[in-house]
């Protein structure tokens, strides 16, 4: 069954019902409190932009800090919030926490799925909520900032199926909700280096055979999607600027000063001659730095150089994702070399095993990738 546009999947009562209202009403009177957040003992200096917008710094000191660090979905092929509420599990994210400071690492990007802390459009979580807490207090404990990048439908089957019958405006308004949650139990805290949008978002019109929000599926994931996907003659910046101002807008309601930023693919890399959508000059204006994922070719090192020029626009230049998939560390190293004139900050992956795992045969790529991690802990302390 189709639902009417608003409709809460569950009550079939438009949002602006009364569990809504009650969401609202602890979001804006309840404080951390009302997530059972209590705060963590360890401080960490808080992340924000020079004054000169050339990079990053560390807000008490103004000594200069420079992201390194891993995204972590949890186990290959597995994500971390499947196996967070057991014992084992959590075991499992300490120790890798733990192993990624041990490499060099000074943040963690931590993927946030939509369902886990949705219960519908207008109703979070407040229990996962709460145990997001417990994330950011393991991430204290271990010296790592977290890069928390949200709104992931990254399992198909996974995606409420009131969410994908939102229409665009509602499923923005949901959108919302999960920011401003989100937004509302990790105020003041420090230990937060950033708010990423979206991982890769798109405006696009699916193909018969797609679905009609997401894509880019990798080994059962799918890490694109749509925030439009019926543009119907508007301008993709006009659309992207308008949902980066909703989403923003919302988050500083609650958090004045984590810094925001939006994972993309650029596109700059594929076609020279593309524009930014989601870095253009109307919409870079309300984030504070910008994110791109970079897999370099070993046959067009030189060309991408040349396009992170695209995407040097006078704030900070975070490579939030790069691994050795189309290319040898060693070539790898060649890209890092180059872009270092332009980057500030770089996000590879740390996949759940150690480098004596992968050696071992641990997937993905077994060796490939325990020659990177060691490369990787290495080349941290050349920044």
């Amino acid at each position: 069954m189709r639902f009417r546009n608003g409709m809460n999947a569950r009550s079939n009562q438009p949002p602006v019902a009364l569990a809504a209202a009650v969401a609202l009403l602890i979001l804006l009177v309840g404080g951390r409190e009302a997530y059972g957040v209590e705060p963590s003992s360890r401080e960490m200096p808080r992340v924000r932009v020079s004054d000169d917008g050339a990079g990053f710094v560390l807000a008490e000191t103004n000594h200069p800090f420079v992201p390194w660090g891993f995204n972590y979905l949890g186990q290959f092929k597995r994500l971390a919030e499947d196996d967070w509420e057991t014992d084992a599990g959590w075991r499992r994210i300490e120790k890798d926490f733990r192993e990624m400071r041990k490499l060099g690492a000074n943040v963690v990007r931590w993927h946030l799925q939509f369902e886990t802390y949705m219960k519908a459009a207008d109703q979070p979580d407040f229990e996962q909520l709460a145990r997001l807490n417990r994330l950011l207090k393991l991430a204290r404990s271990t010296g790592l900032y977290l890069d928390l990048t949200g709104l992931n439908c990254y399992r198909i089957q996974q995606i409420p199926t009131w969410y994908d019958k939102l229409s665009e405006a509602y499923r923005w308004k949901a959108q919302a909700v999960f920011w401003a949650s989100v937004a509302k139990a990790c105020t003041g805290d420090s230990v937060v280096f950033c708010y990423d949008l979206m991982n890769e978002p798109v405006i696009s019109k699916p193909g018969a055979e797609d679905h009609p929000w997401v894509g880019g599926e990798l080994e059962g994931f799918h890490f694109v999607q749509r925030i439009s996907n019926r543009p119907d003659g508007r301008e993709t910046k006009d659309i992207a600027e308008a949902w980066v101002r909703l989403l923003v807008e919302t988050i500083r309601e609650h958090d004045k000063e984590t810094l925001t930023t939006v994972g993309v693919i650029p596109w700059a890399f594929v076609w020279p001659k593309a524009k930014p959508v989601f870095y253009s000059p109307q919409v870079i204006r309300r984030l504070d730095f910008v994110s791109i994922h970079v897999y370099p070719k070993s046959n067009r090192l030189q060309e991408e150089l040349d396009a992170l020029a695209v995407y040097d626009l006078g704030k900070p230049l975070v490579i939030e994702e790069t691994f050795p998939m189309n290319c040898s560390v060693a070539d790898l190293d060649k890209f890092v070399d180059g872009a270092t004139k332009r980057v500030d900050g770089w996000i590879a992956h740390y996949f759940g095993h150690t480098v004596s795992e992968h050696r071992d045969g641990s997937r993905p790529t077994g060796p490939l990738t325990a020659a990177f991690l060691e490369y990787w802990s290495k080349r941290v302390t050349e920044q």
